[in-house]
């Protein structure tokens, strides 16, 4: 038996089509240079099956094991586990870091610190009050000055306090949005389970579903920002999805598990959504510690007022209570009975810089080192994050020039195979046309 006579066309129009099914995936490549979260896609060429030729030699009757061309063996997503799971894992901290800062920038800029609006200045100006009123303790302006001071402090408290029960229910608010039924988790979960689906039908109909695997990760990235995210791939393509820690998994094949308890060791905008909501959280502990200087400072200006108190709240919610109960008659400038004594205003005067006073300070400044550093951990996460995406689009993304190459090569390689099927052409063209029986 000798060599199939047209086995040099199939070899040759082998190598065409293999070249051109190669230059499709170039083609795509380039398409998709410039489209979010496309990964890069590379032709798989392996040798076809060889044909055995058995006693091909006339010499010794050996046989020979013919090569028959090339084939497309897959078309491959050029991408690496593990940078994508480094990923999805800095993309976590990033949301954690944001909505971190985010929360404390917010609760800073209500203090309105240093400004004339801020509690600094109008504590400053309480104390300026009482000291005018020691010098003229008959006066009536003075004591109402005292008085309208006082409900400055008391008003900027309030609001003080006013805004971090609203900044706590602002994040309660964004957590039932993205953890209630049909809020982004499950909305994200439900498309993650179709798209499992659809991948394992293509898998197992020996496709390669590259498209359908990429949209699949740009919605675990999503999720990602959100809390932090386990993926586990089955060696159908379907994944396994386990979310913010939870017991269970989010996603398992095609089915969603949602929703779960959740606690602020979700990680990603969650968790610090949590941390800075829940009871115990950094709303009341800010709460806490601003409650702690109101009793402070009403207590030791009442301290003052023996015969009647100048503020009045209640214990455990001074801030949201505080109000000022006395009147400009009321005022209590010294002992009863000698109206030109200024001695409780002297001493009122010179509570300025006292306790109360450093405890305020000091709950601004914890504030504004506590945004600084949430501000800077921030920074730090995006700079990580920056350069693994770098790194992914080394792996995953695509080249201008890499696929330029690609192109010139199987252009070549396609010339070449067709310049081979025209040679074959010709020589069985002579065999068959230029070749007869002679001597007939």
């Amino acid at each position: 038996m000798g060599i199939p006579s047209l086995q040099g066309l199939q070899t040759a129009l082998s190598g065409l089509l293999a070249d051109q099914e190669a230059l499709d995936v170039v083609g795509q490549n380039v398409a998709n240079a410039q489209t979010p979260g496309y990964t890069r896609q590379s032709a798989e060429l392996v040798t076809n099956p060889p044909i055995t030729i058995p006693a091909l030699s006339p010499n010794n009757g050996r046989g020979a094991v013919l090569g028959t061309g090339v084939g497309l063996e897959t078309i491959q997503r050029i991408h690496d586990v593990y940078v994508e799971e480094a990923v999805r894992g800095a993309t976590s901290q990033v949301g954690y870091a944001g909505a971190q800062a985010k929360q404390l920038e917010g609760v800073q800029l209500s203090l309105h610190e240093p400004s004339s609006a801020g509690l600094a200045t109008l504590l400053s100006n309480f104390w300026s009050a009482w000291n005018n009123l020691s010098t003229a303790p008959t006066s009536l302006a003075a004591r109402e000055a005292v008085v309208s001071a006082g409900k400055e402090v008391a008003s900027a408290v309030g609001s003080l306090d006013r805004y971090l029960k609203e900044a706590a229910g602002t994040a309660n608010g964004q957590l039932e949005r993205i953890l209630g039924e049909g809020g982004t988790v499950d909305t994200l979960a439900k498309q993650v389970a179709a798209l499992n689906g659809e991948i394992k039908l293509a898998v197992e109909a020996g496709q390669q579903p590259n498209e359908l695997i990429d949209k699949r990760e740009a919605l675990l990235g999503q999720l990602a920002k959100l809390g932090s995210v386990a993926v586990r791939e089955g060696s159908d393509g379907v994944v396994t999805v386990s979310f913010a820690a939870t017991g269970k998994p989010l996603v398992e094949e095609t089915t969603v598990n949602w929703p779960q308890s959740v606690t602020k060791a979700a990680g990603g905008e969650v968790g610090a959504l949590l941390a800075f909501s829940e009871p115990g959280g950094k709303v009341s502990q800010l709460e806490g510690e601003l409650n702690r200087f109101v009793e402070t400072l009403a207590n030791s200006v009442n301290s003052h007022q023996p015969e009647g108190p100048f503020f009045s709240f209640t214990a455990g919610e001074a801030a949201a209570t505080l109000t000022v109960v006395a009147t400009a008659e009321s005022l209590q400038t010294g002992p009863a009975g000698e109206p030109g004594n200024s001695q409780y205003a002297q001493a009122i005067a010179g509570l300025r810089g006292g306790e109360a006073e450093t405890l305020y300070t000091s709950y601004v400044a914890q504030i504004g080192r506590e945004t600084q550093s949430a501000q800077n951990a921030l920074a730090r996460e995006e700079a990580v994050l920056s350069a693994l995406d770098k790194e992914q689009q080394t792996i995953s993304g695509v080249s201008i020039d890499e696929e330029m190459t690609n192109m010139l090569a199987l252009q070549r390689g396609y010339e070449a195979s067709a310049r081979m099927l025209t040679a074959m052409d010709q020589v069985l063209e002579t065999l068959i046309e230029h070749t007869g029986v002679v001597g007939l």
